[in-house]
């Protein structure tokens, strides 16, 4: 049984990391234009996997059901994220998700399962397990710095809500200590990192949020991966916008950038499709 403090903690946690799963807009977009537009299933593929490595840690480890809770809350979210996703998306998406779903949650994640219950054993396979989420944290919170990047280029804070910063830096705060006063290393470590990426993003916030941003056509890239522009016969004007999201949950920061490519001619109604081809 967890001390009363660490407990106290690990509810607020579990409170705080549940409305940063609720957090992504997109998916409510998504919902309600029918469509994916420009957005990615990266994000949702990857917190599905970071939120299920952290219940296999949390399992084959004693009291730690605070971490199975949310995690567990985690991967049911993310896997509705995920099949509004592949409803919506259009086919070539739907096999880029797919694919990415398989690979990351299915073959990889099997194969770290198997692999640590065939070869290792008691404590050892707890400080393996362990290392692995701590790894694939950091790499997760590279994430944050195209946002950061995002902020400079553009001079603007649209992209980035300081709440959400706020929050995410908070919530790291929180799974730190409930990670120290539990004697956790592998929770509380990367939490120190997910700490500094949202201070950064705070003082950028204050730093740029009263400034004018620049034509986002001029300090987004030209291209963006994964677009598809359709040309016709008539005079046409693109549109070009950027938007990042970021979700962090017991330290691993999700985040990613989407381009909407809106091509669309300028005397007439009809629009052109585009499309952008998310671990936790």
């Amino acid at each position: 049984m967890h001390h009363p403090l660490a407990f106290a903690f690990g509810i607020l946690g579990n409170v705080i990391s549940f409305m940063v799963y609720l957090a992504p807009v997109d998916v409510h977009r998504i919902c309600k234009s029918r469509s994916t537009e420009g957005f990615q299933a990266v994000p949702y593929v990857v917190a599905l996997f970071s939120a299920m490595l952290m219940i296999y840690y949390a399992l084959i480890k004693t009291n730690s059901y605070l971490l199975i809770t949310i995690n567990g809350t985690g991967c049911f979210i993310e896997t509705v994220y995920i099949a509004l996703f592949l409803i919506f998306a259009p086919r070539k998406a739907k096999i880029s998700a797919f694919k990415l779903l398989v690979l990351l949650n299915v073959a990889s994640f099997g194969i770290i399962v198997g692999l640590t219950l065939l070869l290792l054993r008691g404590s050892t396979r707890v400080t393996v397990i362990g290392w692995v989420n701590v790894g694939f944290s950091v790499c997760v919170f590279a994430a944050p710095l195209s946002i950061m990047r995002l902020v400079i280029r553009t001079k603007s804070v649209e992209f980035m809500p300081f709440f959400l910063s706020f929050f995410l830096t908070v919530s790291a705060v929180v799974w730190f200590i409930y990670g120290f006063l539990i004697r956790d290393l592998y929770v509380a470590a990367p939490n120190i990192l997910g700490f500094l990426f949202g201070v950064a993003q705070m003082v950028l916030y204050l730093i740029y949020r009263r400034r004018r941003g620049k034509d986002p056509e001029k300090a987004m890239p030209s291209a963006m991966a994964g677009s598809e522009v359709h040309p016709i016969e008539i005079s046409i004007e693109v549109n070009v916008v950027g938007a990042t999201g970021a979700a962090q949950v017991d330290g691993r920061s999700i985040a990613a950038v989407r381009g909407d490519v809106h091509v669309g001619p300028t005397s007439h109604d009809e629009s052109l499709p585009s499309s952008f081809s998310p671990n936790c």
